[in-house]
């Protein structure tokens, strides 16, 4: 049996989070003893963990400034304090202080793993560590660095190159919950016969939902009937709030907080939005597919991968305010192609089976230490 350690930031409301909870949940506990340390508590997600993992925490909860105090350690300091146990395998499942923590292992039997979830530039890349050169000192000891998808993998090859020793590995969706839950009642998305949008993620920078509370505005004032459903909480949530007042699209916007069944919501609505400046490999749109709606998005990592090439489940708009506004205006117009499209992502969805995803890991995991 591998004893494999997975070590993350938290267990909060992120896609990697949530993706992280389902990887482990799938793997074969006769296979693998699996411990996911977090090193802060309190996330949304802690509670959706199997039985067969075991879980710690560092700290109770997230401490202002912490990154900055973990440079005040060296990488093998933080280690020792951190992780307490000898694994077989120890994993970063995020950039940055998690990355930093793991490559201080001391043991050289010990394989260690680098999961990017993100599109990483040169001022992302070593941001939680003291330089630029003892961030690729730190990426150099992993054994395997993992991309989410190809674009996230080529993005972090070209800023720190580091080359030859990575892969890709789709992230793990629970298909079968998802097409469970999707069934129950959402009496808060109205039957107004307006297009209804959802968009799903963390309200904070880089997510977009400025520009796109921004195209709802010009949508309304084109007199588009269309009403957008926001799932997620975050530190812009009174900002947003104010700007669809600023809009004149109020009435269009809705906020629905943070669900854990995200996917009644989903259900109910005729098309999913990625408003997003940057993704690695999006969970929510992945989804979205499987419930059965299409999507449309900016041109972020992993949409390609994710949709495909043919434009049968959704579309991929310039990664702009005017991109997003004309795809969707496209979109809310043609009630026949949106149609076709819901078909095309209900058949695409299937693509993203769980068993398939976390059957991959467990065996590029065994690979690292045959």
């Amino acid at each position: 049996m591998l004893k494999v350690l997975f070590l993350i930031h938290d267990l909060g409301q992120g896609g990697a989070e949530k993706v992280l909870v389902n990887l482990v949940g799938r793997m074969d506990p006769e296979q693998f003893d699996i411990t996911v340390t977090s090193l802060f508590g309190g996330g949304v997600n802690e509670q959706f963990l199997p039985g067969s993992v075991k879980y710690r925490t560092v700290y109770p909860k997230a401490m202002p400034g912490n990154s900055h105090l973990m440079k005040l350690l060296t990488p093998q300091q933080i280690h020792r304090r951190y992780v307490k146990e000898t694994y077989d395998i120890e994993v970063s499942y995020l950039e940055g202080p998690c990355a930093r923590i793991i490559s201080g292992c001391p043991d050289r039997d010990t394989k260690l793993v680098s999961w990017i979830h993100s599109t990483m530039t040169e001022q992302a890349f070593s941001a939680s560590f003291r330089s630029r050169k003892e961030t690729v000192d730190c990426y150099s000891k992993f054994d395997l660095n993992v991309g989410v998808s190809e674009g996230v993998l080529q993005a972090f090859q070209k800023v720190s190159g580091i080359t030859g020793k990575g892969c890709v590995l789709y992230n793990t969706i629970d298909s079968e919950t998802i097409l469970r839950l999707m069934k129950e009642p959402a009496p808060e998305i109205e039957e107004d016969g307006a297009v209804k949008l959802a968009a799903v993620g963390s309200l904070k920078e880089g997510k977009g939902f400025e520009r796109l509370i921004a195209v709802i505005g010009r949508l309304k004032r084109e007199q588009r009937g269309v009403h957008l459903y926001i799932l997620g909480k975050g530190p812009l949530r009174e900002k947003l709030g104010a700007l669809a007042e600023k809009e004149g699209a109020a009435d269009r916007v809705t906020f629905l907080g943070y669900q854990t069944n995200p996917y009644k919501y989903l259900a109910k609505c005729d098309l999913f939005v990625c408003p997003s400046f940057s993704e690695g490999f999006s969970t929510a749109a992945a989804e979205a597919l499987i419930v059965g709606i299409p999507v449309c998005t900016t041109d972020v990592s992993g949409m390609r991968e994710l949709l495909g090439e043919d434009g049968s489940c959704g579309r991929i708009t310039e990664n702009s305010e005017d991109g997003l506004f004309c795809g969707l205006r496209d979109l809310i117009s043609d009630a026949d192609l949106r149609e076709s499209m819901r078909a095309g992502a209900a058949k695409r969805g299937q693509a993203f089976r769980a068993e398939e995803t976390a059957a991959e890991v467990e065996r590029v995991l065994k690979g690292l230490v045959s």
